[in-house]
């Protein structure tokens, strides 16, 4: 508590210096971050739905998933600008402080969650950016503060616009399927899903974009493992993908959760360029009427 209100009464002042772009990087341990708790002073972020009152790191303040998520009917919509400027004014957030992301940490689809929330804020000019690997478990399991206090923050003003660099839309997938562009279509869900014997309870029908590779966002977990694998050989991974420099790179799913850490690893980890998001995936597709693959019915 004293910490976070340390932090707001330094940016209220204007006696706190601007971090670096990468104080952490992209995925932070909870050792690195616990090291550097105290000279950064980074703004953490519990962003599970239920039980921040049980317990959380020590200073974090409780941002639920829910925001940054659509309706039930279109869970990857993309978000209401205003209202996620006002949400996040409201926790005090700026777009220059270090700001790391705290999932549940239990299992590997945990993960998305986070990637969500940081594609989300690197999307809405949010500069300083990291997630903590394993979340909340590996918090725990370095030994770090929990606490059942209530964490707040002086209110913010912030100035959000939407930056379409990371993002692609149903129109944008839709001209690809058409021909109309150019793009790599990858598949971030399980074999079963891409292959249409499942589907998503919002999804209008079974399938997968036409085109579209299958890549598993699991390959970035070792046996289920809530916290990513760092040993990501990019190269590699550009080969398995055929990643082409001057082709849009595009990773979905069912609602942009799993894809969200398909993206994370690809765009962040290992640098592919040009690499976006498809925030409403393929219930929001299914739903569009557009042509679809490995579907038992009629397009």
């Amino acid at each position: 508590m004293m910490k976070r209100f340390a932090l707001a009464l330094a940016l209220a002042t204007g006696l706190a210096t601007t971090a670096s772009a990468e104080t952490f990087g992209p995925l932070v341990e909870a050792d690195d971050l616990a090291a550097a708790l105290d000279s950064e002073m980074p703004i953490l972020l519990d962003i599970r739905n239920a039980g921040y009152e049980d317990g959380h790191a020590e200073g974090a303040l409780f941002a639920p998933y829910r925001m940054f998520r659509g309706p039930e009917k279109n869970p990857g919509a993309l978000f209401d600008i205003e209202k996620l400027e006002a949400e996040l004014e409201e926790l005090g957030l700026e777009q220059d402080v270090p700001i790391v992301i705290l999932s549940e940490g239990k299992t590997d689809t945990d993960f998305g969650s986070a990637a969500r929330v940081y594609w989300t804020l690197k999307s809405t000019g949010f500069e300083d950016l990291s997630i903590l690997n394993g979340g909340l478990s590996a918090w725990k399991a370095a030994g770090l503060p929990v606490s059942t206090d209530t964490e707040s923050a002086f209110p913010s003003e912030l100035e959000l616009t939407l930056d379409d660099t990371w993002l692609a839309t149903t129109a944008d997938v839709a001209a690809v399927v058409a021909g109309e562009a150019n793009a790599l279509l990858v598949d971030a869900r399980p074999a079963e899903f891409y292959t249409g014997k499942d589907v998503h309870e919002a999804a209008a029908r079974p399938g997968t974009l036409p085109s579209a590779i299958n890549y598993a966002y699991t390959a970035f977990f070792k046996d289920g493992s809530p916290a990513m694998s760092t040993a990501i050989d990019a190269e590699a991974l550009k080969a398995s993908l055929d990643v082409k420099e001057d082709t849009p790179t595009v990773s979905f799913c069912n609602t942009g959760h799993w894809a969200a850490s398909h993206w994370f690893a690809v765009s962040e980890l290992a640098g592919v360029k040009n690499a976006k998001l498809y925030a409403g995936s393929m219930v929001e597709y299914s739903q569009s009427g557009n042509k679809m693959a490995n579907t038992p019915t009629v397009n």
